[in-house]
């Protein structure tokens, strides 16, 4: 009777040359056991279901991560019959027996055993693919020695790759004489490093088991290259990870690349190693450096060694050198020093600015961005300034993609006046007001951050490119003007009043857009209080009672408003003297010779009645009664239905 030794398949599987590889499909593993036994089971492998890629299924005999032990999932009782054994574990075909790590041994007397494996893959004639075995012979009980496995009492041969299960059989001869110290013959596979012959085996437990290795691989596609082509999940998911073909059968494994470790079978298996913590495995004798995927290794500056990664650094430079080197090396740690000392300073004054400017209630202002000084101080340079007023500079930049005009104050005394301006804008939404986009209050004035309006003022375009402009241009501009001071006395929460309207404080976009700016005057009068005695403005467009009281109020605006419609007909500047005015009403009241004034290019027949009806609303901007004056709201109204009557006109012609 022949007994046989049943091959036992332990974990870990060996592959290739890799360690384990990522799966192709993604597969959330979070929730799977990953401890057999206590040892680490990885994707592809795992345990239960939706855990392991096609054909990597382990299960964990006895009582789980305490003391289970992991087995390839499958068929694992094997059919008998007398003289033959077969092992059937792969019906994934993910397994191929390591020709590299496992042997044949045959052990008996007078015995002929051999594998065969895949049936039906042979040439014609045989019924396997492959066949491989040995004789064992003994001539007697002594003739067996321990540690000699070459043909007395055990044979062993190489096994061919590609096997992917096996079937043990045996030619019978017959053991009568020596069933006293070989009654059973045995034939098993096993690792190369894990069975050494001993002649007590010749009568060893039927019932032992022996370790063999298995290469493993992703068999759906034959190589690597077919695997990335093909519509079925490539394993590598992992950024930093390599497909390497089988060596073993078809197919491919993965790897992290160089540089990188963990499991490629998983998205973002593969990280980076710190090879600067690892001293044993990556040797730096100077300073390290750890990199994405690698690791560089220099000497300290004033070292040198031709090796770092090998030899000592050395001083590169004579005592005397090193000395006066140090030297100076205290002395930069001085000026550091100093350095930091007045960087802190810079900032407490930079947080007493803050503070000073109101910073912390303007921090509650939504609509306002707080700038730092550094992200203005790019701007403000002196070839980026476009414009002067009487309490500031004006300069152009852009933060981020978006053009800017950024206002910086000349005067200290002003800061108040800055101040109030972000307060007061912060509550105005409207298309013919220019939008503040936000202030820096780390600095001892206020600096204020403006949409950019790119044309221009009314005055830049009226008096210095004399820009061609026809009577609806006029009108529109002048409609939109009055629309937005409207806006500001009539429709804020808190009333608001300009203080300052003058053609260079109506700016426009490309479209001939008007945009009111400019709230420096505004900012002198609080909610509470009427009258000041700081009249600040152009005195050509100053209201005469505001000049005389110090009352500043809605009318203000209109009769400042009646000046810039007189300049906008006109085209000549509203002098000090007040000249253009003084003419302006001496013709309105003598015969109404207005047109004599009127600028050329508008003054034609079929405008005159346009310009005699914006001539009587001029004398009723700038009447000294304020209570004879219109609304803003009013003046805004007429000029768009005068501006609609004009271009119906027009479209009629």
């Amino acid at each position: 009777m022949a007994i046989r030794l049943l091959p036992c398949f332990l974990l870990p599987l060996a592959a290739l040359t890799a360690t384990a590889a990522a799966a192709a499909e993604s597969t959330n593993t979070s929730s799977c056991p990953d401890t057999c036994g206590g040892m680490s089971i990885q994707y592809p492998f795992g345990i239960g279901p939706g855990c392991f890629r096609n054909g990597f299924e382990i299960v964990c005999d006895g009582n789980g991560g305490g003391g289970g032990k992991p087995v390839l999932a499958g068929p694992r009782d094997a059919p008998r019959r007398l003289g033959v054994l077969g092992v059937r574990f792969n019906p994934g075909g993910a397994y191929r027996i390591s020709s590299a790590h496992n042997q044949l041994v045959v052990v008996g007397c007078n015995t002929l055993g051999y594998i065969e494996s895949q049936r039906g893959e042979g040439s014609s004639g045989y019924s396997y693919a492959y066949y491989t075995g040995c004789l064992s012979f003994c001539n007697d009980s002594g003739s067996a020695v321990d540690g000699a496995c070459a043909g007395v009492g055990c044979c062993r041969v190489d096994v061919p790759p590609g096997i992917t299960d096996n079937r043990v059989n045996f030619r019978a001869y017959s053991h009568k004489e020596r069933l006293g110290f070989s009654p059973c013959d045995f034939a098993f596979l096993v690792d190369r490093e894990s069975y050494t012959f001993r002649a007590a085996d010749l009568r060893m437990d039927r019932n032992r088991t022996m370790p063999v290795w298995l290469d493993w691989a992703v068999r759906e596609n034959v190589t690597c290259d077919e695997a990335k082509r093909s519509q079925q999940g490539y394993a590598c998911v992992s950024s930093n990870s390599e497909c390497h073909d089988s060596r073993n059968g078809p197919g491919y494994v993965c790897n992290c690349s160089m540089g990188f470790e963990g499991n490629p079978y998983i998205a973002d298996g593969c990280t980076d190693i710190n090879e600067c913590e690892r001293h044993d495995e990556y040797p730096c004798r100077g300073v390290c450096r750890n990199t994405l995927g690698s690791y560089e290794c220099k000497c300290p500056r004033g070292f040198h060694s031709a090796d770092p990664f090998k030899e000592t650094c050395n001083l590169r430079f004579p005592l005397a050198v090193v000395i006066a080197s140090g030297a100076a090396g205290c002395l930069f740690i001085v000026s550091v020093v100093v350095f930091v000392w007045l960087l802190r300073k810079e900032k407490r004054k930079t947080k007493e600015y803050f503070q000073k400017n109101g910073g912390p209630t303007l921090e509650k202002v939504t609509k306002i961005k707080l700038f730092k000084k550094d992200e203005l101080m790019p701007i403000l340079r002196s070839n980026n300034r476009i414009g002067e007023g009487g309490f500031g500079e004006v300069y152009k930049g852009l933060l981020g993609d978006e053009p800017v005009a950024v206002k910086k104050p000349k005067n200290v005394n002003l800061a108040d006046q800055f101040t109030n301006e972000v307060i007061i804008q912060s509550r105005v939404m409207h298309k013919n007001i220019v939008k503040l986009v936000g202030c820096c209050l780390e600095v001892d004035i206020p600096i204020l951050v403006y949409e950019y309006v790119p044309k221009g003022s009314l005055d830049d375009i009226l008096h210095d490119s004399r820009e061609p402009l026809d009577l609806d241009q006029r009108l529109d501009i002048a409609a939109q003007s009055a629309r937005g001071l409207a806006y500001l006395h009539s429709d804020t929460i808190t009333t608001i009043l300009h203080g300052d309207i003058k053609p260079a404080n109506i700016l426009l976009n490309d479209d001939l857009v008007p945009k009111i700016s400019d709230f420096g005057i505004s900012r002198m009068i609080t909610v509470d209080k009427k009258y000041t005695r700081n009249v600040i403005g152009a005195v050509s467009y100053v209201d005469p009672v505001y000049l005389q009281s110090g009352r500043l109020t809605s009318k203000s605006d209109v009769y400042s408003f009646g000046v810039v419609l007189l300049e906008l007909i006109t085209r000549k500047k509203a002098s000090d003297s007040n000249n253009l005015l003084r003419n302006f009403l001496d013709a309105y009241t003598n015969e109404r010779r207005v047109m004599e004034l009127v600028d050329s290019e508008i003054a034609v027949t079929e405008n005159m009645e346009f310009l005699h009806s914006l001539a009587g609303m001029i004398v009723e901007c700038l009447d000294l009664n304020i209570d004879q004056r219109p609304e803003m709201i009013d003046v805004a109204e007429n000029l768009r239905v005068m501006l609609k009557r004009s271009q119906s006109r027009r479209n009629e012609i």
